[in-house]
């Protein structure tokens, strides 16, 4: 469960540091093209920052994951 949690921690965060980059820079190739379907159009910046965070909110879900595996 948690190698799952940390995969896709991973790839939320980052897609939405990706998108964001490309965003502001437009410099970043579009290496996760399922953004494009997950966020509306006109509400780039702000779906990439949601991506983040639900990302960074998964990864502390892997690490209580992986403490109450170890307490219990």
């Amino acid at each position: 469960m948690k190698a799952i949690l940390g995969f896709i921690s991973f790839m939320f965060i980052s897609a939405g540091v990706t998108g964001l980059l490309r965003q502001w820079f437009d410099w970043v190739p579009p290496f996760f093209g399922f953004v494009r379907y997950v966020i509306p159009d006109g509400a780039e910046v702000y779906g990439c920052l949601v991506l983040t965070v639900l990302g960074i909110a998964v990864g502390a879900a892997a690490n209580a994951v992986r403490k109450s595996e170890v307490l219990g």
